[in-house]
């Protein structure tokens, strides 16, 4: 068994391996450059929203109050005559991503530190590489992409998107992983 604290090192380098990987991915013009392509008519539709003056938040339109009202024929009508949707709206103004960078770094963190906590406890001080790469590079893996399917099958995000997010994940994994067999104790 490896303590999680003789294991600081390998977290911390991890997390800003993946931090770097994650800005490369996505501000170079790989394969993320077409995951949202803008609304059709997204002026029209801007003009149309502004003056709701809708507060930043998760929306779903149609929405209805209860699992009877969905069976009323003008819920139903609303439904067949669309559109459908769920919605993210951001507050107004040019994007800040400070605040989500650094809360992605934290949850980089997070990932790397279940993966310490899983492999230290499963494994001893000495363990080949390629034991602990698997260990920790699963863990990894199930922190960065399994939750991303959950959205795919309740929130209808684009499969295309959650492989692509998926394979990201798999960067940041293995990632993690060589870094934790480089650096285990020996």
């Amino acid at each position: 068994m490896v303590e999680l604290q003789q294991l600081w090192l390998p977290i911390l380098l991890s997390t800003v391996f993946m931090f770097i990987a994650s800005a490369i991915i996505h501000m170079a013009p790989l394969w993320h450059k077409s995951d949202y392509p803008a609304l059709p008519n997204q002026d029209k539709v801007q003009e149309l929203l502004r003056p709701l003056n809708i507060p930043p938040g998760e929306y779903m339109l149609p929405r209805c109050e209860s699992h009877a009202d969905m069976k009323k024929p003008e819920f139903v009508e609303k439904l067949t005559k669309g559109p459908i949707m769920l919605m993210t709206v951001y507050p107004n103004g040019v994007p800040k991503m400070g605040a989500q960078l650094v809360q992605w770094f934290i949850y980089g963190l997070v990932v790397s530190v279940f993966a310490a906590y899983i492999s230290g406890r499963a494994l001893a001080p000495g363990e080949h590489y390629l034991t602990v790469f698997r260990f920790a590079g699963t863990t990894a893996f199930l922190g960065y992409v399994m939750a991303l399917w959950q959205i795919a099958i309740w929130y209808k995000r684009s499969i295309s998107v959650t492989i692509k997010d998926s394979f990201d994940g798999l960067i940041y994994a293995l990632l993690t992983a060589g870094v934790f067999g480089w650096l285990w104790p020996r």
